[in-house]
C-alpha cells in the first residue's frame, strides 16, 4: 500500500505535463476530437513504457535510477512549426530520425555536455517558452474558429486558472505545490462546468480501450529542416536529463560514470523512437519528480 501512495504522488506529479503536450500540439495542429483522445491515450502509454525502459539496469540500456520519463515541452513549438511547414507526417518522422541520433551519439554525448552550460540551456529553453506565447493567448480566447473567440467569460476565466496556479505555487509547499498546474487544470475545469460551458460529449463517445497503432497518422515522410530541428531538441533534451541523472546520482550517493550515463541516454533513444513510431512525442526526463523524491526521502 505504501508503494501504492507513492507511486500515485509521481503520477500526480508528472501527469499534467504528460497531458499539457499533446493538449496543446492536437489543438495547434488542428486534430479532431477522436484524434485528440488518442494523443493524449498514447503519450500517457509511452510515458509508462520509456520510464520502465530507463529504470532497469542492464549492459546495453537503462541508468537504473528513478528517472521518470515524459514528453518534453521543448519540443512543442518545433513540432507545431513542422506540422505547419510539412504536415503531421513529417513530425513523427523527424523524432524517429533524432531517436536514432540519439543512439548514435549516445557513448559520447557524455563528454560534450560541458559545452552546453545552464545559460546556453536556459536560454533556448526561454525562447521556446516565448514562441509558444501566441498559442496559449488563442486557447485563452477560446481555440481558432471559436464563435465567441477573446470573450470577456473566456478571458477571465483562463486568467482566472492562471492567477490560481500561480498562488498555489506561491503559498504552498512540498506535494501540494508540485501538482500546481494539475490542481489548476482541475479547478478551472470545474469553474467552466459550473457556467455550463463544459462540453462532455467526446468523453461520452471515446471508448474505455485504446489500441495501439504504429503510425496513427500515417506514414512519416522525412524532411532534413524538420529532422535538424528535432536534433537540437534531442540535444537539449539530453543535456536537461544530464542534470536529473546527476541529481539523482547525489541523492543515492552513487559516482555515476560515462558508460552510465551513456545507457541513460540509450534509454532515452529508444523512447524517442517509440514516440516516433507510434505517433507520441519525444521523452526526456522529469525534474518535478527528482524534487518530489527530495520531499518524500524515498528514493529506491
Amino acid at each position: 500500500m505504501k508503494s501504492l501512495t507513492l507511486s500515485i504522488q509521481h503520477l500526480l506529479a508528472m501527469y499534467a505535463g504528460a497531458i499539457l503536450v499533446p493538449l496543446i500540439v492536437g489543438r495547434g495542429i488542428g486534430l479532431n476530437p477522436e484524434q485528440l483522445t488518442y494523443l493524449v491515450a498514447i503519450d500517457i502509454l509511452m510515458c509508462g513504457v520509456t520510464t520502465l525502459l530507463q529504470v532497469v539496469n542492464n549492459r546495453y540500456f537503462g541508468i537504473g535510477l528513478p528517472v521518470v520519463l515524459g514528453c518534453t515541452f521543448t519540443a512543442v513549438a518545433p513540432i507545431l512549426h513542422i506540422a505547419d511547414t510539412y504536415g503531421i507526417s513529417a513530425i513523427y518522422g523527424a523524432i524517429i530520425v533524432s531517436g536514432i541520433f540519439v543512439l548514435l551519439v549516445s557513448s559520447i554525448f557524455g563528454m560534450l555536455v560541458r559545452f552546453f552550460p545552464a545559460i546556453v540551456t536556459g536560454s533556448v529553453v526561454t525562447i521556446i517558452g516565448i514562441t509558444l506565447i501566441p498559442v496559449a493567448i488563442n486557447n485563452m480566447g477560446g481555440g481558432e474558429g471559436a464563435a465567441d473567440f477573446g470573450s470577456i467569460t473566456k478571458i477571465a476565466l483562463s486568467f482566472g486558472t492562471l492567477l490560481f496556479i500561480i498562488l498555489i505555487y506561491r503559498f504552498t509547499k512540498g506535494f501540494t505545490r508540485s501538482i500546481a498546474i494539475l490542481l489548476g487544470l482541475i479547478v478551472g475545469t470545474l469553474a467552466v462546468a459550473v457556467l455550463n460551458k463544459v462540453d462532455f460529449q467526446a468523453v461520452s463517445e471515446a471508448s474505455y480501450v485504446h489500441m495501439v497503432q504504429p503510425f496513427y497518422f500515417g506514414l512519416s515522410t522525412f524532411h532534413w529542416s524538420a529532422i535538424l530541428t528535432m536534433i537540437l531538441v534531442a540535444i537539449v533534451s539530453l543535456v536537461e536529463s544530464t542534470g536529473v541523472y546527476f541529481s539523482l546520482g547525489d541523492m543515492k550517493e552513487r559516482d555515476l560514470k560515462e558508460k552510465d550515463l551513456a545507457k541513460g541516454y540509450r534509454a532515452e533513444g529508444i523512447a524517442i523512437l517509440f514516440g516516433g513510431i507510434f505517433n507520441a512525442f519525444p521523452y526526456t526526463a522529469f525534474s518535478q519528480n527528482v524534487g518530489l523524491m527530495q520531499m518524500t526521502g524515498v528514493k529506491s
